[in-house]
């Protein structure tokens, strides 16, 4: 794994051979699933959730839940997980890791938000496990500092944004998978939203969330543009 402030890495190096070997290790070719990260992605989902809990509690003694709710979800998703992962070369560990016949499909595989996020928790819950939380909350936090910074307080997302402006005006919002193109590793999601039963936006991305999350903006837009936002 590549080298990275985010101390994470260092980290993983202090793991052993087997255990790093653990965590990049896909199911179809670790022989089973209790062999594979799966059950170390899970805890590390787990311990994320808990870390980042902790730090918002920090910074906002005053935020709602809901404010808390809806900032640790921007930080603990799966895109936000992706990048992170990405920052510490894990996709590229992961195709390192895999038998050579399988090299390709693991290369596929690293192009998936879901994969990418997997790496990052499969991590954290590998440290937390073996390291313990008192040298892992702090290289977590240090690893998804930037991610932390972009959920401020009181700043939401396109789909919240859009939620909350329908219902003032007590209307429902429902979004549709419209367009699926391209190949697994590198596919394309449309989305459309519907406000009160209307099509209100369309939007493209490169996960299905990403996608109704442009879909929100666009709608958004255009409900400003009718005055109606």
């Amino acid at each position: 794994m590549s080298t990275s402030p985010t101390g994470l890495a260092d980290l993983a190096s202090r793991l052993t051979d087997e255990r790093r070997a653990e965590t990049l290790a896909h199911r179809s070719w670790a022989g089973s699933r209790a062999a594979s990260y799966e059950r170390l992605e899970f805890l590390g989902d787990t311990v994320l959730s808990l870390v980042i809990t902790r730090d918002l509690l920090r910074r906002h003694p005053s935020a709602s839940e809901g404010d808390l709710a809806w900032m640790r979800q921007q930080i603990v998703g799966r895109e936000p997980c992706a990048r992170v992962a990405d920052d510490l070369g894990l996709p590229q560990a992961f195709v390192r890791s895999a038998p050579r016949r399988l090299r390709v499909t693991a290369e596929e595989m690293a192009q998936q938000t879901s994969v990418r996020a997997a790496l990052i928790e499969s991590l954290i819950g590998a440290c937390w496990e073996d390291l313990g939380g008192d040298v892992t909350e702090p290289a977590v936090l240090a690893a998804f500092a930037s991610v932390i910074d972009e959920a401020k307080l009181g700043k939401r997302d396109s789909k919240t944004a859009l939620q909350e402006d329908a219902a003032r005006d007590r209307l429902d919002v429902r979004y549709e998978l419209v367009g699926r193109e391209g190949p697994p590793h590198a596919r394309t999601f449309t989305t459309r939203v519907f406000v009160g039963g209307m099509p209100a936006g369309d939007g493209t991305g490169g996960s299905k969330q990403a996608s109704e999350q442009a879909a929100a903006s666009a709608a958004i837009a255009r409900r400003s543009e009718r005055g109606d936002a």
